[in-house]
């Protein structure tokens, strides 16, 4: 069999067979443009080809009809045949594009976990501080931590000697530290917005771009005022409130802006090391787009969504995705009471993570009371919409500040982490 293919005569059919194909493409693409003896030399040559293949003609034979009908196609074929590799390689990656695209539409779309409204479940951009230069990992361990963990390194050093302030406020960024949303590459490559934050160093501005959605509050937190400890928004507000109340700060003018600038009693020289981080990347996940077509989305179940008809993030963030967990279908009652989140009048069931929040197991806080389920209020789930809450209950912006998920925003369910690899498994 396979000496056959490789014979003499198993290479002219296989020739002549590809030459066919040819011919027929050329035909569909070009028929209404040939001219009427043009497409009566085409039909002809190519039918003689085929007759040569279906009476088993000797190489000799295919080798003349291929030759004949190979020189017509040419003459004929456009910008059909003869294709140069720039344009086979264009359709094929047209092809592939169409095939991805569609994919993501109706099956299985892939999406990043930016904020940490899920932690511990999910893993959104988190930091990790760097207090000295010796603790900072060498470029092959960097390289590692970018693939195994997801870890881009960001490193910022002064233009100037003098102390380390953080400014803090401005339009941009009431109350926390000065950042600003900018233009900027995804992969060093693909345009993305970005937020570029700063640091003032003798007077002068330290700046770094990172991820949209990275809390470099966090950062700061870690890097300049406590190491350990649970981080929230609030506990950076009243240590920074702390130092405004103390006179401990400065005003400078940044981009066009007078705003306090908090001391933080760190001096370094020109060309140190003011602040060292690395952004670790949020869990990447493939979510169904298929089950909620045909299956209605159970409470405990992660819940990815749309955000375009939720007037309080679009207006904020625009259409985006997002991900909770689905705590409400239509027609339920939800309360918090304690750590406890209840549903129609009894602690909610459905996951693990209700329980484990409810004993405030390990990582979890425990949901707390605010919003729409401040102390002592309830929350009646409307017809058509679901109520989603983050597992992360202290830190999550939820149905508790924002109300419903209207039914036809329902995306699918989280499905398996790909990146980074060190979590890489089902997801939960």
């Amino acid at each position: 069999m396979f000496g056959h293919f490789f014979s003499k005569e198993g290479k002219a059919r296989t020739i002549a067979a590809d030459c066919l194909e040819t011919a027929d493409r050329v035909w569909n693409l070009r028929r209404d443009i040939l001219t009427g003896s043009e497409s009566a030399e085409l039909r002809r040559l190519t039918e003689a080809l085929r007759q040569h293949l279906t009476d088993r003609a000797d190489a000799g034979a295919l080798a003349d009809a291929t030759e004949s009908l190979e020189a017509a196609l040419r003459r004929m074929g456009g910008a059909v045949h003869p294709r140069t590799v720039l344009s086979e390689n264009i359709e094929f990656i047209l092809t592939i594009s169409i095939v991805i695209i569609g994919f993501r539409a109706y099956f299985v779309q892939w999406f990043e976990i930016p904020t940490n409204s899920m932690w511990p479940t999910y893993q959104g951009m988190t930091p990790e501080v760097f207090t000295l230069p010796s603790d900072e990992p060498g470029p092959l361990r960097e390289a590692g931590r970018i693939l195994t963990i997801g870890a881009w390194p960001h490193r910022m050093n002064a233009p100037a000697e003098g102390e380390v302030l953080i400014p803090v406020g401005g339009r941009e960024s009431p109350g926390y530290v000065h950042c600003r949303p900018v233009d900027g590459r995804s992969w060093l490559v693909f345009p993305a917005k970005k937020r570029e934050c700063t640091l003032l160093v003798g007077g002068e501005a330290v700046r770094e771009q990172v991820p949209l959605d990275f809390d470099f509050d966090w950062a700061v937190y870690r890097g300049f005022f406590e190491r350990g400890g649970v981080y929230s928004h609030g506990r950076l507000a009243a240590a920074i409130g702390a130092r405004l109340r103390a006179g401990d700060y400065e005003d400078f003018v940044v981009d066009g802006e007078l705003l306090h600038c908090i001391r933080t009693g760190r001096h370094v020289r020109a060309g140190e090391r003011v602040f060292a981080f690395d952004v670790l990347a949020g869990d990447k996940v493939f979510v169904d787009r298929v089950s909620y077509n045909f299956i209605r989305p159970r409470v405990g179940g992660g819940f990815v969504f749309s955000t375009g008809r939720i007037p309080e993030i679009a207006r904020r963030f625009g259409d985006v995705y997002y991900v909770k967990r689905l705590v409400g279908l239509p027609g339920d009652t939800l309360e918090v009471k304690g750590a406890s989140l209840y549903r129609n009048g009894a602690p909610i069931t459905g996951s693990a993570v209700f329980e484990a929040n409810a004993q405030r197991l390990g990582r979890y806080p425990g949901y707390e009371a605010s919003g729409l389920l401040e102390p002592g209020s309830t929350v009646h789930v409307e017809p058509g919409s679901f109520f989603a809450m983050g597992d992360n209950s202290p830190n999550s912006f939820d149905g508790r500040a924002w109300g419903f998920v209207p039914a036809k925003e329902a995306v699918g369910t989280p499905l398996f982490i790909y990146y980074p690899l060190a979590r890489l498994g089902p997801a939960r």
